[in-house]
């Protein structure tokens, strides 16, 4: 791989879900090493209170024609229930008795908390008076340190860009400590919700993403995705679950690449756009303004001929998946129109910074912001000084906007180099 293109882990749960045995099945099927994993995921029998036993094995299996590694655990307990505070620190204890990298523990502790500040939510609790029933059982706390450990001995931690395609969850209705639920479980639901996670439902009526799995995917993903970005693969791990499905294999693919590396990087952006023939520039221009204060990207606004003759505009939004909501809203309440397009975009961007530079100008010193666009391997593409800057050092010394762009823009390139 050359040294300067990162990774790309993509998985792909928009089919069979995930649960934390199916990321690690996934993991090792990947390469990470099986006795180490295994090693680590044995720890709570030492730590965790009420654990008497735990025994964890890995097979290869096959789940409708697709072949995949499964876990097989066995657990013997002497609790039926934990609190979350026990869980967490059990967790705790069992990473410091491991050899894993401070990225990965960090991981692991953040999975633990995201799982039981969603389980606090969901029963209407805080964190300190919650208690836990099938999320407190030995096998989380296992699966929680097996991802952290397989992902660090993959190297995970330290260069690879995390993507997941949307998480199926599954549908109908299934019983649990609590009663009969419909799927996915509150928890699981909860820690989807938190972290703006792309979800869809089925294709099955059954528990398809559980707490856990939903958990550790949810922390460890940097971009949630309809499709795989651009990647050259190196390597498929497939990970099994424990159920089996006539309409489907149920398993959890994940896919090792190389990016594509020309210099840019990639994100997803959302374009939300609209059609009006019934409204001011004034108007207009307040919706623009409205919505970059409320932080949008981007607002553009396109002259156009609509039906019957009229001009009109097009309004465009760029926006993040987060503010999707807020922006429709703000664009139908003051511009009056009846409905907004909305379309997922890939687009390739420079890395940016803001530098500050100190100009004097006939006695005149002031410090000038100047954007920095680099490539990914570093490359200064683009120096542009801020406007308001420039503007407010040509009124005070009467000096040529132009000319003192170029004033500033020597002066940044010299702080560069």
């Amino acid at each position: 791989m050359s040294k300067d293109n990162r990774r790309i882990l993509v998985f792909d749960p928009q089919i069979a879900g995930v649960s934390g045995d199916m990321i690690i099945g996934a993991l090792l099927d990947l390469g990470a090493n099986t006795t180490s994993v295994i090693e680590a995921m044995r720890t709570p029998v030492k730590y965790l209170p009420g654990c008497k036993n735990l025994e964890i094995g890995v097979r290869d299996t096959i789940s409708r024609g697709i072949r995949a590694k499964a876990l097989d655990i066995k657990i013997e307990e002497e609790v039926i229930h934990r609190t979350a505070v026990e869980l967490i620190e059990a967790a705790s204890t069992c990473l410091q008795d491991l050899q894993l990298s401070d990225k990965a523990k960090q991981f692991a502790l953040d999975s633990i908390n995201a799982l039981v500040s969603a389980e606090a939510q969901a029963h209407g609790q805080s964190v300190q008076e919650v208690n836990l029933h099938e999320t407190a059982s030995a096998d989380t706390l296992s699966d929680v340190i097996g991802t952290a450990a397989a992902l660090d001995d993959l190297g995970l931690f330290t260069d690879a860009t995390v993507y997941s395609t949307p998480v199926a969850v599954g549908g109908g209705s299934f019983q649990f400590s609590h009663g009969s639920v419909s799927s996915p479980a509150p928890a699981t639901i909860e820690i989807l919700r938190s972290k703006g996670f792309l979800t869809i439902g089925g294709p099955v009526e059954a528990e398809l993403a559980t707490p856990t799995g939903a958990a550790l995917l949810t922390t460890l993903v940097h971009h949630s995705v309809r499709f795989y970005p651009p990647m050259k693969p190196i390597g498929i791990g497939y990970g099994a679950g424990s159920k089996e499905f006539i309409e489907m294999p149920n398993v959890l693919r994940v896919v090792l690449g190389e990016t594509c590396d020309f210099g840019l990087s990639s994100d997803y952006v959302y374009s939300i756009e609209t059609n009006i023939d019934d409204a001011t520039g004034e108007v207009i221009g307040c919706a623009m303004d409205k919505m970059l204060q409320e932080g949008a990207k981007d607002v553009i606004v396109i002259p156009t001929l609509t039906k019957k003759g009229r001009p009109g505009h097009i309004v465009k939004v760029i926006t993040d998946f987060s503010s999707i909501e807020r922006m429709c809203r703000i664009l139908i309440e003051e511009t009056g129109t009846l409905g907004v397009r909305i379309q997922a975009c890939e687009r390739r961007i420079l890395a940016r910074e803001s530098l500050p530079v100190e100009v004097i100008v006939d006695d005149v010193k002031q410090i000038v912001n100047v954007k920095v666009a680099r490539s990914t391997r570093g490359q200064i593409i683009q120096v542009k000084p801020e406007y308001d800057d420039v503007k407010k050092l040509a009124d005070q010394t009467g000096k040529p906007l132009r000319e003192l762009e170029d004033v500033v823009k020597q002066k940044a390139i010299e702080a560069l180099m």
